[in-house]
């Protein structure tokens, strides 16, 4: 089964691109759901998210994620090691589910597939791209924070031009009938093997 990583900035619409080729009964992964899920019932995980960033990580609900952003997005260093807490996990449990699905190609969806060098565990990649401005707004609306703050999460992502040359293929978000009619065409190409 080829592995497809389909990625992009934050607020880009990974997830609606996602949804669209889930719709299409293709598997997807979402990353950042198993690496939540992670973040608050590993046990092994909090401790060391706590010894990372104090004992303010969590709360008696779980993790305390507007205290974790502020801490790791405003440092490069600390962004890196809880990831490298996290992202090992996720690539594991990701491996597991793979192996129970049975489908021509799945899809893996992640912020940081190209920051981090895991788009070369995948077979082909799929690049989503939509306006910094609209990119902006709807993070600040989806997740009720300021625009500084999303500008702080944006600079720990490369921009699009340098993810662009390493993209397989490209999905230009900008109106949900344009962004159907790319996904139809990606997977008509993944289906006939139309890799580069």
């Amino acid at each position: 089964m080829k592995i497809i990583g389909l990625t992009g900035g934050i607020g880009c619409g990974k997830t609606t691109v996602a949804k669209m080729f889930k719709a299409l009964k293709v598997p997807v992964y979402i990353a950042d759901i198993e690496a939540k899920r992670i973040l608050t019932s590993s046990k092994i995980v909090r401790r060391r998210v706590i010894e990372l960033l104090g004992v303010s990580s969590y709360n008696e609900e779980g993790p305390d994620r507007k205290y974790i952003a502020n801490k790791v997005f405003n440092n490069a260093s600390l962004l890196s090691e809880l990831n490298n807490i996290i992202h090992p996990k996720v690539a594991s449990h990701f491996e597991r589910w793979c192996r129970k699905q049975n489908a021509n190609y799945c899809i893996k969806e992640a912020a940081i597939i190209f920051e981090n060098a895991s788009y070369k565990n995948c077979d082909a990649t799929i690049l989503v791209t939509a306006p910094q401005d609209f990119r902006i707004q709807r993070v600040m609306q989806r997740d009720n924070t300021s625009k500084e703050q999303v500008l702080a999460r944006m600079k720990h992502q490369w921009d699009d031009e340098k993810k662009l040359k390493l993209a397989t293929y490209h999905i230009e978000n900008m109106d949900i009938d344009s962004t159907s009619l790319q996904v139809l065409q990606i997977d008509a190409l993944i289906k006939n093997s139309s890799f580069p």
